[in-house]
């Protein structure tokens, strides 16, 4: 084990190469598997055949992966005691951090959109689902990390303990983290990294925010009802129809007054429902849309104002509201410490040039859910050829990647574990 600290503290050194790079077997086998899963997309709480797979070959490395309580996920330790995956064929476990771990996330959910793209060998196989968010690359690369630290950990050159976390359901909303984290796949943890793809940066780099860098998003449901009638005497009625139309257009307008503009409050709809004749006012009306907010504390009062914004428009039209209002997820705030080791680790990789500035995003991410227990970092990472002027943005059907975005990934993470024992 002392063997293995020297190693870590001469690889920091300017100019001294650090190991974990990614061979080229292994980077051929990465990019396979990521293909695979592509093929066969799994919406969230139902990613049986994508779990499988990562176990199969987690335990082909000598590893020892639990799958979650869901039934989908899975956690799997590198290096501890006793843990759900000491490596067999190893002497002893590596000296865990008195701090906890670092543990390196992935999610493995797809969407419910149909993959657009044309002649792609590996589009999606199944109607209707894609991987057009990149959780096949995130899959990919926390995969191909833990097997390059297997591979370590065997040679005696894994200073500390490294926990892989496969997470389901990213994309329902609260979050399949949520359930993971009740799982107990924060215990013993003491640092947490993800990794999301970004089409607007370029493969062979990495964008860095501390801080805030994604926002919180909700989800709202709105359902209003009154005795509908004849639009030839809407006096007799409750209009419903310019009810909803008021509340599309108000809401949004009154909430953004009762919070600090800073904050980035939005309320944007997605679906209004109301009526199927001409003639006819109807008796309910439907509005489903998001909350999305750039600042925690108005995260923690956006319910409370967009309840009092909808019943007062509403009872202006005499019309009788009814809320759903599902708490989604609260912003992803970098920990100052850990942006600054995925920092390190990229320009120990690829130099300080293939880092840059990453604006907040009003996208929302449950890896947030996380930073609440633990400190932790997400980087956005490049997948865009370079040169390419096309960005396929994410969840679009036609969403694609440069695939050596594996390798910068996988080596990113590979440094961060590594550089995470010499701090």
């Amino acid at each position: 084990m002392a063997q293995a600290a020297v190693t870590v503290a001469e690889a920091a050194l300017p100019g001294a190469a650090l190991p974990g790079t990614l061979p080229d077997d292994l980077r051929a086998e990465l990019i396979a598997f990521r293909r695979d899963v592509h093929m066969h997309p799994e919406l969230g709480n139902q990613e049986f055949r994508t779990t499988k797979a990562i176990k199969t070959r987690l335990e082909r490395a000598g590893l020892r992966p639990r799958v979650l309580a869901s039934g989908t996920g899975l956690v799997c330790d590198i290096g501890a005691e006793g843990d759900t995956a000491a490596i067999e064929g190893t002497s002893a476990p590596v000296e865990a951090a008195p701090r906890g771990m670092l543990a390196l996330r992935a999610d493995i959910d797809a969407l419910p959109i149909p993959d657009m793209k044309t002649d792609c060998a590996y589009r999606s196989t199944v109607p209707d689902r894609a991987h057009a968010c990149g959780h096949d690359v995130h899959t990919t690369v926390v995969l191909g990390a833990g097997l390059v630290l297997a591979e370590l950990h065997r040679q005696g050159r894994l200073p500390r303990p490294v926990r892989l976390l496969f997470q389901p359901a990213e994309e329902v909303m609260p979050g399949g983290a949520l359930g993971a984290i009740a799982d107990g796949v924060l215990e013993g943890v003491g640092r947490i990294v993800a990794v999301h793809c970004d089409p607007k940066v370029e493969a062979g780099r990495i964008g860095l925010r501390t801080g805030a860098i994604t926002s919180a998003c909700d989800r709202l449901e709105v359902a209003l009802d009154g005795p509908g009638g004849h639009t030839a005497r809407p006096h007799l009625t409750t209009d419903l129809v310019t009810a909803a139309a008021r509340i599309a257009v108000d809401v949004p307008a009154v909430v953004a007054r009762r919070v600090d503009a800073r904050s980035g409050l939005s309320v944007t709809w997605g679906r209004i429902e109301s009526g199927h004749a001409p003639n006819v006012i109807p008796q309910r009306a439907e509005l489903s849309g998001t909350v999305r907010c750039l600042d925690l504390a108005s995260w923690r009062e956006a319910a409370d104002l967009v309840h009092a914004a909808v019943d007062e428009i509403a009872a202006l039209h005499r019309a009788k509201s009814e809320i759903t209002y599902v708490r989604g997820v609260p912003p992803v705030v970098n920990d100052p410490d850990v942006t600054d080791l995925l920092w390190d680790a990229m320009v120990a990789r690829r130099g300080a040039e293939s880092v840059e500035g990453t604006e907040q995003s009003l996208g929302g991410e449950d890896f947030s859910w996380y930073l609440e227990e633990v400190p932790g970092a997400m980087a956005r990472l490049g997948v865009r050829t370079p040169g390419d002027r096309l960005v396929r943005d994410l969840h679009q059907g036609d969403f694609d990647v440069d695939e050596y975005a594996i390798t910068v990934g996988v080596e990113l993470f590979t440094a961060a574990a590594l550089l995470d024992a010499a701090r």
